[in-house]
């Protein structure tokens, strides 16, 4: 098994077996809806690198499924009037993303609770476990993920979604300070850009836990299975 140490892959042995048991992971995938990845012109907030990872995670997701991993999917989504962010104190993101990018003419619909704009892009089966009620980067702040993770009693977590330098990257911190083991899958999650994704991988894979290609993890997980 290698993992991506500043972005150099590295052996790892046998030192982290206890971040790779399936019986006690679980999968969170992070914003993988509508208000991210539609290519309409009105998406909310659009991470339009983030497309093309739709398909290699459902194809991951089912083949964790039939290994018994579970799978927990998380999203953005705010209360209809807005109190919660564009009605109370806005989200920092609303104000310094367009700097970067220029104006986002539909942000206010962002994650709006009964928008289409909070649809799963990404498969959800109905053994699924779902967390929506994201109000901000991390999927730990303000949700129920962590009293469902401990319930189910999982130690580790492998994170993939988007976007990597942001509620990839917040979630993963949350994750370490909580005590779970974190692994990032650097091939099924899509940041700002490739210079951000790649400083967000890096301080990952030096702070925070593994940065694996899904492949290995997979065929890792498929020799300790029966």
């Amino acid at each position: 098994m290698k993992a991506y140490v500043y972005e150099k892959p590295r052996d790892l042995g046998s030192a982290f077996d206890d971040y790779l048991d399936p019986k006690t992971t679980a999968v969170i995938s992070i914003d993988m809806h509508r208000g991210h990845l539609d290519d309409d012109p009105q998406c909310p907030c659009p991470a339009p690198r983030a497309r093309d990872v739709v398909a290699p995670i459902d194809a991951f997701h089912d083949e964790a499924r039939a290994l018994g991993v579970r799978i927990v999917h998380v999203k953005s989504v705010l209360r209809p009037n807005g109190v919660d962010d564009i009605a109370g104190i806005p989200a920092a993101w609303r104000r310094t993303f367009p700097l970067h990018i220029g104006e986002i003419p539909n942000a206010d619909a962002h994650a709006i609770e009964g928008s289409r704009w909070t649809e799963w892009v990404t498969r959800v089966e109905p053994g699924d476990m779902r967390v929506e009620n994201k109000r901000r980067l991390s999927a730990f702040y303000p949700t129920d993920l962590d009293f469902l993770l401990r319930n189910q009693r999982i130690e580790t977590v492998v994170l993939d979604g988007g976007f990597t330098d942001c509620c990839v990257l917040n979630t993963a911190f949350d994750a370490n300070n909580h005590n779970y083991r974190v692994v990032v899958l650097r091939d099924l999650v899509r940041g700002t850009d490739p210079h951000l994704e790649g400083a967000a991988l890096s301080m990952v894979s030096l702070h925070l836990g593994l940065v694996l290609e899904s492949a290995d993890l997979l065929a890792h997980w498929k020799n300790m299975v029966p």
